[in-house]
């Protein structure tokens, strides 16, 4: 007896000693704090960022709904993460969406990996993506939608359309490596969200924006930005946030972390200038709401690229991010006529179709200076992300129209014409932004 005793101890000291070594080489300590720096990043991107970023860009008897929308979306998104949306994007499943292995972050301890870092960090990480995108949708629908019809839209959104398409894209589905797309092309090449993110978000808001029609007033009536101080402190904080965005999404603290903070500081500076420029040359003035917005342009334009190029294709996608979104946000407004309140398609999708497209360009290492490190053919690749765009954009469309549909169905998705008037500040909320009188 006393013999199997000490058998027993011995195998336990074994464990105990075992067991650092073996985490040691499971659990990468650099790779789990940048992640953990990057999670805090983005979502340091949506509040106080987007929200600031998109306050001042509205009227002054709306600015308080902006920030309550980016603000609730954060806390619904989380719940829907948490209970079903991180299951359906990366449960196993099948190519189309993921299975509920994953309900309720099923399994995930402590201890439980997801590569050489914490599932639990890796799962909160991609939440910050999950709550950004419908938050930047709220910038097509701005001053005259319901608060209400957000949140039934949003939690629609973000479980049919968001979720399956992370899935397709990150989660093994078919437009990945690994799924239909990678059997006779590469698979799509989305390093951080061109597709996921700002397509997805950028085609939503131009659907939202026809549905609910323009606001009362628009083309005849000047919209102007009631606080651009205030759109400016959040644009910097979106172009250093962004730094966790692109490059926390190498999920690793290493080279290709590193390269894709530098080309996405290049491709935003170079973008914001570009924009300037082109304004300059084209109403004679360079505009702080130009050169802001033309810095958005070349973040959501490289972040599909971002770990895939070098610095200069990231010099290239700024310019024609800057050029390219300065042309269709013009075209929007002033030839469409369509009032996507705060230019969310023109920038995000535009800028992130034009990016996704680039990515099978300046990604190949065979064009010296200007390409990155991928050995791909470019024709081939170029087939896979036109692929990803082309069904991005059609599912994206389709299911964002019957959502708001049904949301209709349910609430009237659009305020009434003196609630308008009035301002979503006191006619939803009840409060004031400011103590003067509007």
């Amino acid at each position: 007896m006393k013999r199997l005793e000490n058998a027993r101890w011995w195998v336990l000291l074994l464990i105990a000693a075992l067991t650092p070594t073996a985490l040691a080489q499971t659990l990468d300590t650099g790779d789990t704090s940048w992640l953990l720096t990057s999670t805090a990043l983005v979502l340091f991107m949506t509040i106080p960022g987007l929200s600031l970023f998109y306050a001042g860009l509205v009227r002054q008897n709306n600015v308080l709904s902006v920030f309550m929308q980016c603000f609730s979306i954060t806390c619904l998104v989380t719940i829907l993460w948490l209970v079903l949306g991180y299951s359906l994007a990366f449960g196993e499943g099948s190519q189309f969406v993921g299975d509920l292995s994953k309900f309720l972050f099923n399994n995930i301890e402590e201890g439980t990996m997801s590569g050489t870092i914490p599932e639990s960090n890796f799962a909160t990480f991609q939440l910050t993506f999950a709550i950004i995108t419908p938050a930047l949708i709220v910038g097509g629908f701005a001053e005259r939608m319901r608060f209400s019809a957000i949140l039934i839209f949003t939690t629609l959104w973000t479980i049919i359309v968001y979720s399956p398409l992370c899935h397709w894209v990150w989660g093994g589905g078919f437009l990945s490596a690994d799924g239909w797309l990678g059997t006779f092309t590469g698979g799509l090449m989305d390093f951080a969200g061109g597709t996921v993110v700002h397509i997805s978000a950028g085609t939503a808001a131009l659907v939202a924006a026809l549905y609910l029609g323009p606001r009362r007033g628009f083309p005849t009536t000047a919209m102007i930005p009631h606080n651009l101080p205030f759109t400016v402190v959040g644009a910097g904080m979106l172009w250093v946030g962004w730094f966790g965005f692109n490059g926390g999404s190498a999920l690793a603290a290493n080279g290709d972390a590193a390269m894709a903070i530098t080309v996405t500081h290049i491709s935003a500076a170079t973008a914001a200038f570009t924009w300037m420029v082109v304004e300059w040359i084209r109403f004679g003035k360079p505009s702080v709401l130009g050169v802001v917005t033309g810095m958005v342009a070349g973040l959501g334009s490289i972040t599909p690229a971002s770990g895939y190029v070098g610095p200069a294709g990231a010099l290239v996608i700024g310019l024609l991010a800057g050029l390219v979104c300065f042309i269709a946000t013009n075209f929007l407004k002033r030839t469409l006529k369509i009032d996507d309140s705060l230019d969310v398609f023109p920038v995000h999708g535009i800028g992130g179709i034009l990016g996704t497209l680039l990515t099978a360009v300046f990604a190949s290492s065979a064009l010296g200076v200007f390409g990155g490190q991928e050995d791909i053919n470019i024709g081939n690749q170029l087939l896979a992300q036109f692929i990803g765009v082309v069904v991005t954009v059609i599912w994206v469309g389709a299911v964002t129209w019957l959502i708001l549909k049904v949301t209709d169905m349910m609430v009237k998705v659009r305020v009434t014409e003196d609630d308008e008037i009035e301002g979503l500040d006191l006619s939803t909320h009840n409060e004031r932004g400011y103590n003067i009188n509007y």
